[in-house]
Formats: structure tokens, sequence, C-alpha cells
């Protein structure tokens, strides 16, 4: 292990079990836990905090600020939050600090802000070594959680965020078994009839593993019915028997 550790842990899509072994680990033994505070969770702690807290009650909190305000491209609120953060990672190394982590949501490289603030604190401290630990995905939890298989046999599988845009969605969903759309939020509307227009049913899923969770058939929605930003759509393969057909 280098001197310095810099490591972006994913700490899964919101049940507090669903988290590595080695993921608590470098939590617990972490110098500093650096973890997003959003708009959404005001003064008390966001997602990935409570999930690191559950499993790590030790663990040693520094929030970030972190906007959610901006869905699209790189905002200067966003550069800002990337600069507090490896501020924080490389003030807590100066003191002395040895491993310093970054917790996510989800897989921190899984449309993840982790990779930029890797890069902006290795420009601040080169000799910083970056670590990763993957994390389980939203698109994995909401497959267990609907008894949906993602894929079977030689199936394929897209993830697409809508913030690319609906067209985008379209085209895949003409040419992929299994689409995921992340980033659907207030226009579950729109994604919902760019699926039904492709004769394909989906199943959306918010706040996986967590109490208030939801599950929808996409067929059995309102045609107005928004989701707040972090939900998933998964819209699986047509299968034929119990197989699928592929095997």
């Amino acid at each position: 292990m280098a001197h310095h550790l810099f490591v972006g842990v994913g700490v899964g899509p919101g049940d507090p079990e669903l988290i590595t072994v080695k993921a608590v680990r470098l939590l617990s033994a972490a110098d500093a836990v650096l973890v997003p505070a959003t708009e959404e969770s005001g003064d008390g702690p966001g997602r990935a905090e409570q999930i690191v807290t559950a499993n790590c009650p030790e663990a040693r909190i520094v929030r970030i600020p972190f906007s959610m305000a901006c869905r699209r491209g790189i905002s200067e609120k966003r550069k800002a939050s990337w600069q507090a953060s490896a501020d924080a990672a490389v003030e807590a190394f100066r003191d002395g600090a040895a491993v310093v982590a970054f917790a996510t949501v989800g897989d921190p490289s899984v449309y993840s802000t982790f990779s930029y603030l890797a890069a902006h604190v290795v420009e601040l401290m080169p000799d910083v070594e970056v670590g990763v630990v993957p994390g389980i995905t939203a698109m994995q939890a909401l497959a267990a959680e609907s008894r949906t298989p993602l894929v079977e046999g030689t199936e394929t599988l897209a993830l697409v965020p809508v913030t690319a845009g609906l067209e985008k969605l379209g085209e895949l969903l003409d040419v992929v078994d299994t689409v995921v759309a992340y980033k659907g939020g207030r226009r579950m509307p729109e994604v919902a009839a760019t699926i039904r227009a492709k004769e394909r049913d989906a199943v959306l899923g918010v706040n996986l593993g967590l109490e208030h969770q939801e599950l929808h058939r996409l067929s059995e929605l309102d045609d107005d019915r928004a989701a707040p930003y972090f939900s998933t759509v998964l819209a699986p393969a047509t299968r034929n028997g119990t197989t699928g057909g592929r095997l």
C-alpha cells in the first residue's frame, strides 16, 4: 500500500446490507471518509453517509457539499464540489492520514463523480495512489427486487441516462435486448411513452432497498407520473419460456 491511498468506495444502492466486506473494512480503517451532502439531505446525513454509519459507526465522516441542481454537463457548482472534496482529501493527507475514502452510492465506476475527483487529488498530490472498490448498482438491485433477470444466454444489455435524450433511449430499445434507464425522474412520462411506443414493458424502481421502496410496472403507471431523479427503469428482453429461449 502506498503511503497515501485515496479510494472510491461503492456502498450499494440504498440497503445498508448491500455493501461488500472489502468496503466495510476500508471504510472502517480510513482516516477520513468523505461523503456527499446534497440539497436533498439538507443538514442531515445523505444516503451514502447513512449506509456508511450503519456498517461502520466509528467511521470518521467528512461531509462535502455536492450540488444536484444541475442534471446535465459539468456546471460550476459541480466543479466546486469536486474541488472541495479534493481539498478535503489533501488536507487530511497533509494532517497525517494514510487512507482517505470517498463513499458513493452504487458503484464508483458507474455515473459517479469519483474519477473526476481522483484526478483533482492526484493533480494536487501526485504521489497519491488511487483505488476503487466496486459496489452493487441500482440496476442489479432492481433486477433482484422485481425478479427480472437482466440478461440470459446471449442477450445484450444497455445502460442509458435519460439525460442523453429520449431519442437515444428509443434507438437502444430497437437494437438491445434489455435496456436500463437511469436519471429519468421528472421525464418519467416521456420515458414510459418511449418504451410503450416500442411495444415493450418495463419495471420502475424508486428508493431501492429502503423502507419506502416502490416497484411499478410501467404499463400500470399514470401517464403523468413523475419520479425522483434517482429512479431506475428496467425494460427486459422479450422472453419465451422459462429459459428465455436463449440458453
